[in-house]
Order: structure tokens, then sequence, then C-alpha cells
């Protein structure tokens, strides 16, 4: 029986009365259990002092510290739905005792570690922690020291809050306050970060700017979840030093986000925006290669132009678009998309409503003939009906034409990937027929299981009613789908078509 390394460190843990679990690992260097240590959360790896004397100073050997308030919590907390808009997120309902004691329990293994350690291996910390109480009071000169004495030079930080997306204007503002009084308190925190995790807060312009770009001189992820500068406010990013690569945006109420300068801008991400006119505008991005925009739009939404949103940002070579199962916020284009298209080496339309037509997603093909995988996912949750019903969420279908393909033959697509996809929509069949007989290049067709299956689809046993039908299993219906997709197709025996399920993959 094989074990994961983690597994093995809790067996020993719980059975460290008997001789050969310890012999097992005792015959491990230092630098392999430390490998082991740092895979659990330290809270575990701190228990594990008990197991020997040799064990007992391991953990304080950690070159990376990792001091996380979920870690610390007393019991797990189940999601529970929230309405954000059109969609519905999961939250993690935390009672406000379990907060206080995980609080407590942090800063005493904080005050443990950080004192003890002195001029251990340790360089860079990830801290997660909610400035609630005196807590602040008491974790923030333990980082200060420790940076100041060297111990620490990089810092991942997490401020993390137990409000949802309901958290209105007033309090936005007063954590706001709270996060800017923390680190006013200590300044020597800012040039040390390296990645900042940030939630409900409302910067005034000038200092969410200041903070997280003139102060921040390590700063390579940021990450705002329902943060902003002002309802309907429009938040310009101007820094030509800063060493930004990562900027990930959710739930905002901003009108817009204009990126004027950020030079070393590798991967933009934004879940959710709540306005019609396109959420971005790029000036100076050379180094921008990955965008993801995921948002769910209703009926009043009049879609927005991705040529015009994409302008000025040429060189990305990975682009997601995620319509969350709802209506499309682009507006029809294709040849207009060519110059922003040029680079782009991965094409993602994710969250395609079930019912919808999937061939108008051939028009952005069309303009990006330099895709070599393009990732087609399909939309269908059961388990959200009662929801979208309740608020009267309806669908309107694309109005997309699909132009006439001139340029097939400089196509170089090599992959087509289809999550989702089932043999009884007819649209899927044609869709992946169509793309098979127009890429010259194509050299593989993997169609999908969904990799995670919906917990609460399952749950409400809704999987055998979706409107699409279940994914075909058995290979004998596997291979009757493979041939009629092939069936008068020129040269297509060289190529692979590949049905994923949860559990294995089959080749025709």
């Amino acid at each position: 029986m094989a074990y994961s390394v983690p597994t093995l460190l809790l067996s020993s843990m719980e059975q460290n009365n008997k001789p050969q679990e310890e012999d097992r690992l005792g015959a491990l260097t230092d630098d392999i259990l430390l490998s082991i240590l740092g895979s659990v959360d330290l809270a575990t790896a701190a228990r594990t002092s008990a197991l020997s004397t040799r064990w007992r100073s391991l953990p304080w050997l950690l070159p990376d510290l990792n001091l996380h308030v979920r870690d610390f919590l007393p019991a797990p907390c189940p999601d529970y739905p929230v309405a954000a808009g059109q969609q519905i997120y999961f939250y993690s309902q935390i009672p406000a005792q379990h907060i206080d004691e995980a609080m407590a329990s942090l800063t005493r293994a904080a005050r443990s570690f950080l004192r003890i350690k002195g001029s251990s291996r340790v360089s860079r910390m990830s801290l997660e922690i909610y400035l609630i109480g005196n807590y602040s009071h008491d974790i923030g000169p333990l980082v200060r020291d420790a940076i100041d004495n060297g111990m620490i030079k990089e810092l991942d930080l997490t401020i993390a809050d137990d409000k949802d997306y309901d958290c209105k204007g007033g309090d936005m503002l007063r954590k706001a306050r709270d996060v800017d009084g923390f680190f006013s308190a200590y300044p020597n925190i800012l040039p040390c970060l390296t990645r900042l995790q940030l939630y409900n807060l409302r910067f005034a312009e000038g200092d969410i700017h200041n903070v997280l770009f003139d102060c921040c001189k390590q700063l390579q992820h940021l990450s705002l979840e329902h943060c902003d500068v002002g309802d309907c406010s429009v938040w310009q990013v101007d820094s030509p030093n800063s060493v930004l690569r990562v900027l990930e945006v959710r739930y905002s109420y901003l009108k817009r986000l204009e990126v004027l300068c950020l030079p070393k801008l590798e991967l933009l991400s934004w879940e959710a925006w709540m306005h019609c006119e396109p959420p971005l505008h790029f000036g100076y991005v050379p180094s921008l290669k990955e965008l993801f925009l995921v948002c769910g739009a209703d009926l009043e939404h009049k879609g927005f132009s991705l040529s015009q949103l994409l302008d000025g940002a040429t060189e990305i070579h990975t682009l997601t678009l995620n319509f969350q199962g709802e209506k499309l916020w682009i507006l029809p284009e294709s040849k207009q998309l060519r110059a922003a298209f040029s680079n782009l080496r991965k094409l993602s339309i994710h969250g395609i409503y079930v019912e919808f037509d999937l061939l108008w997603t051939i028009n952005l093909l069309e303009a990006a003939p330099s895709v070599e995988i393009f990732d087609i996912e399909v939309f269908e949750h059961p388990c959200l009906v009662l929801y979208w019903e309740r608020v009267g969420i309806q669908r309107v279908k694309p109005s997309w034409k699909v132009a006439g393909f001139t340029s097939c033959n400089k196509w170089k697509l090599r992959e087509l990937h289809v999550t989702n996809f089932s043999p009884l929509m007819e649209q899927h069949m044609l869709f992946v027929r169509e793309v098979m007989d127009r890429a010259p290049n194509l050299k593989t067709v993997i169609l999908k299981e969904d990799d995670e299956p919906c917990k609460d689809c399952e749950a409400m046993d809704a999987l055998p009613n979706l409107v699409g039908g279940l994914f075909p299993r058995t290979k004998n219906e596997q291979e009757t789908i493979a041939q009629q997709l092939r069936d008068n197709m020129v040269g297509s025996s060289s190529l692979k078509i590949i049905f994923k399920s949860i559990v294995s993959a089959v080749v025709f």
C-alpha cells in the first residue's frame, strides 16, 4: 500500500508508540524531514515536536513559515451560498468565537516561532490574520521585529474578513481605515510584501495607489476581493517602477480599472463586475500574457466590444472568457479582433449555457489563426434552477452569425477541448465536427466530463436529468460517437479523439 508523505507523518503522530514508524522516518535526513513538514500546516508541524527528541527542534528550522488563521480554527466550517447579482458564491460562515480562538492560537504560535527562531533559515513568511480585538497589536510587533532583524525578507499577507459581499460602504471604509492603521503602525511591513490579499475594503484612490504601489516595492501578487475606491469609480494604476506580476480582482463595484502603466504585469484576472461597459482599459502592459474575464451578465447588459477592451494589450497568449451560464457580455466580432489576438496561443470560452449554440465561438477562432488550444466549457447546473426562477433570470441566445471561413488553412489549432460534452446535444456534435473539418493541423480532440462535479447537483440527484444528458462512459458508446464524428472526413485516421471521464481516459 502506498502512503502520501503527510499521511505517513500523521500516522506516525497517532502511533508514535510503535518503534517501526519512528524507524521509517528516522532513517530520513533532516532536509527530507523538513520538506515533509513543509507540506502540512504549521499547527500539525508544531505537534510533531512531540514525536521524539530529534523532531523537537525541526519545526523551528523550516525555511518558510506559514501562519494561517484557518489552520487554527477549532472546527471546520461548512460553506453557505450567497447571492451576488446573477451568481451564487459560497462562503465559510465562521462563528466569531471560533475566529477569536483561532487568532489567540495563531498569536501564541507566532510568538513561539518568531522569538525562538533567531538566526534560523527562515526567509519567507505567509501570514493570514483577522484584524479583530487587540491581536494586531500582538502580531504586528512580532512581524516588525522579525523583518528588522533580517529573519523575514519576503512576506505573503492575507487580511481576512468574516463578512460576505453584503458588506456595505460604511463597513468597507471602516475596514480600510483599520488596514491603513495596521500598515501605518508597522511601516516596515509594506516594503517586505511580495503577495497581498485584501477583502471588503473601500479606499480613497490616492491611498490605495500609495499603499499598494508606492510603498510595496517588492509586491508581485495582489488579490482584491470586493474592494474598490467607491461605487461607479474609475481606478487608474500608473506605476512604471512596480514589479507586480499578478493582479486579481473579484466582485468589485469599480466602473473601470485603467491599467495605464504596469510594465511587469503578466496575469490579470477579473471575476464579476457590476457595470455594462468594458471593465478594463490598457495602457502600457508589455508583459501581459494571460487575461481571465469571468462574469454572469443579466439581460440589461448590452455587451461591449472585446477588441476595444483589448486595445493596448496585444501580447496576450492565453485568454479565458467565462460567462457563468448567463448572457454573453461581448458583442459579435471576428476580424476586428485580429490585432488583439495576433499572439494568442490558448483561447478558452467557458460557462456557455447548455442550451446555447456553440458555433458562434468559431468567429473568435477565425480571428486567432495562431491559437493552438481551443477550450470550450458548457455550463449546466440544475441546482441553481430554483434560484434562477425565483429572481426571474432569463437568457438570450447568441445572435452571432457564423462567418465564412476563408483562411482555415492558416489555422495552427492542434487541440480542441470540450468540457461537459454530450452527444445528445446536436449542437455539440455539429460544433466538434465543424472544427474537425476546418482545422488542417488538428491532432487531438478531448471530450471531457466536468473534472469537479457539482456537489449540490449531486445532492439533489439532478445529474440524471441534465438537459444535455450524461457523459458517455461505456467504450461502445464512445467508439460509436468517435465514428460518427469521423464519418466522411478526409485524413481523420491520424486524429486522436479522447473521452476523458472522472475515472478514465479512452483514446480512439
